[in-house]
């Protein structure tokens, strides 16, 4: 990769990123101020505006996705973000709970449902290309739909699964009867660093399939 490609896809993956991490957390922070947390919100992060996001995970936000992008030699980013909320709200209200964690997973399917249909709407009608050769704005509007179906896809997958600390360890609450949801909880938490472990395996093992049956319809 030249390095005039390199640092054009820099720009794309970083808006990817920043955007669909932003989205992200700000789901998670409005689904809890619907279910009455207000910790989020009176952090000013139940907002699209990436800033108060990057102000409370700059290294998750900024330099982790920078060093990775450099790490992996273009072509990928990785990082993380958060949002604050009462855990005393979400013992008394686990569903509420379960509700806030799948709302940031269920965001990125969002986005990578409109960006993969935009893509293939544009690829369809030509009204987009996808020669990696030919610098233009259909193709660079191309690979940035892409990417954000890519990056979109993979947020969501590898949250939805059930291990802390993922999103998908709280959202199964969803399926444990109320009365049982806290003591559940407190028994998937205790898998600790260990469940982040199992959750790579696990996402390693059923991202691919998934990704390139998605994928072959482009």
């Amino acid at each position: 990769m030249s390095i005039t490609n390199m640092i054009g896809d820099f720009f794309l993956w970083g808006f990817a990123f920043i955007f669909s991490t932003t989205v992200h957390e700000a789901s998670h922070g409005y689904v809890a101020k619907l279910g009455g947390d207000l910790t989020a919100y009176s952090a000013g992060q139940v907002s699209l505006n990436p800033l108060p996001h990057i102000k409370r995970e700059p290294f998750g936000m900024v330099l982790f996705p920078v060093l990775s992008f450099i790490f992996y030699g273009g072509g990928w980013m990785l990082g993380w973000a958060s949002v604050p909320y009462d855990p005393a709200w979400a013992a008394r209200h686990p569903r509420k709970s379960a509700w806030m964690a799948l709302a940031g997973p269920v965001s990125n399917l969002c986005i990578f449902i409109v960006s993969f249909l935009l893509l293939k709407l544009g690829l369809d009608s030509g009204l987009l290309i996808s020669a990696a050769d030919t610098a233009s704005v259909k193709q660079t509007i191309a690979e940035l739909l892409y990417i954000m179906a890519q990056l979109n896809l993979i947020l969501a997958i590898f949250n939805l699964i059930p291990f802390p600390p993922m999103d998908g360890s709280e959202a199964i609450l969803l399926l444990v009867p109320e009365e049982r949801a806290n003591d559940f909880r407190m028994k998937i938490q205790s898998l600790g660093m260990f469940g982040f472990f199992i959750a790579i395996v696990v996402f390693s093992s059923v991202y691919a399939p998934i990704q390139a049956f998605i994928f072959q319809f482009l």
